[in-house]
């Protein structure tokens, strides 16, 4: 098994994408990137802890490629929007890429690179590549969050419509 770390806006609607993939063996929502140690999601959320939300995946190799995972990392937020994804706002909600090997930084620069050279987006990437710092999970009521509120209003509005897209262009990835 390897990890990979994303941080591409709320982690609920990362985490509830990631959870679906094939060869994925968990997908935990926390904290990375930031200052202090055990951040609470307040802390995080008020901007002073400096940690961005990011869901943490363990996954098999074998069965799905690290490339794979940033595909869908890169389809799932708009990786040019610093600090913000819709109205979610802050330094929290950036879009990273937490590197825990060498490999991870080479393949998430190419994948830049060639999202870049192909205009897949219409405006500049300003995703960050780090390298993976402590990870602190989140707190227990923000694991598995869409799957225990999916009628929540933020669920039906934000996750609901990401986790409709990532169905639909990672269909033949998805668990049985």
């Amino acid at each position: 098994m390897e990890i990979a770390t994303f941080a591409g806006g709320c982690f609920w609607c990362l985490e509830a994408a990631f959870q679906r993939l094939r060869g994925v063996e968990s997908a935990v929502s926390g904290y990375m990137g930031g200052r202090r140690e055990r951040p609470s999601y307040e802390q995080v959320c008020s901007g002073a802890s400096g940690h961005a939300e990011v869901v943490q995946v363990v996954f098999d190799p074998e069965q799905i490629r690290y490339d794979e995972l940033l595909s869908v990392f890169f389809a799932l937020h708009d990786p040019t929007t610093l600090n913000r994804q819709g109205h979610d706002i802050g330094t929290q909600y950036r879009s990273a890429v937490f590197c825990h090997t060498p490999e991870q930084r080479t393949l998430a620069q190419a994948m830049i690179a060639r999202l870049t050279a192909e205009a897949a987006f219409p405006s500049p990437i300003v995703t960050e590549i780090t390298e993976a710092a402590t990870f602190w999970p989140a707190e227990d009521y923000h694991q598995g969050y869409f799957e225990r509120n999916p009628n929540q209003p933020y669920c039906q509005a934000v996750v609901a419509p990401k986790l409709a897209k990532f169905k639909n262009l990672f269909a033949q990835r998805l668990k049985g």
